[in-house]
């Protein structure tokens, strides 16, 4: 009896750092290893082996846990964002102006997700902003939306609800890169800005 003790106790700390460890690498932890980590241009983020055959179980894991299509690299790379201009988390109760130009890719959206890489339960329908809207607006080249909890007077399709979205981030697609983008992202991309324009106070 007196081995069966230190036996499980072994298989007890074995098994706990195998899960532990499995959360960790998979991203289900609130700290240890995110999609975005290795490529970074002005906080938009991302991790190059997305889509590549060099990713891992546990990148496989943080893409599903994400909702990212993973695509093969050349169909489709991803960018993420989660602080404005000065650095500050994205929240709910702040409203922002995004802004940015044409992409090296041949179309783009970017889609907002709450703090559990989900889409905000809301039914504004209004949680992205792509290239067809742009061009609907006449902003192909130079374009901008807004992101807040109400729509403001903005138009609707310059216009992405930030409602019960909490702290949240942005996912900035780019659908059939160039070469130059797969070769160079830091140098062949232009990333959008994000500029707090106001927050509420709670309570």
């Amino acid at each position: 009896m007196r081995f069966v003790l230190p036996l499980l106790l072994a298989a007890i700390l074995g098994l706990a750092a195998g899960v532990g460890s499995a959360f960790w690498m998979g991203g289900l932890l609130p700290f240890g290893p995110r999609l975005g980590d290795g490529i970074d241009i002005e906080d938009w983020r991302s991790d190059w082996s997305i889509g590549s055959e060099a990713a891992d179980p546990y990148v496989r894991a943080r893409i599903a846990r994400h909702g990212l299509l993973a695509l093969r690299k050349e169909e489709a790379v991803y960018f993420t964002r989660s602080v404005d201009e000065k650095g500050r988390a994205l929240k709910e109760n702040c409203a922002y102006r995004v802004s940015g130009g044409s992409f090296p890719a041949e179309w783009w959206s970017i889609t907002l997700y709450d703090a559990d890489s989900r889409l905000p339960m809301n039914e504004d329908g209004a949680l992205s902003f792509d290239a067809s809207d742009a061009e609907a607006l006449g902003m192909a080249e130079d374009w901008t939306f807004m992101i807040g909890a109400d729509q403001g007077g903005m138009e609707p399709r310059q216009w992405v609800s930030s409602k019960a979205a909490g702290t949240f981030d942005l996912t900035l697609r780019l659908y059939l890169p160039s070469e130059a983008l797969l070769a160079s992202p830091e140098t062949a991309l232009t990333p959008p800005s994000i500029e707090q324009i106001a927050c509420e106070r709670k309570g």
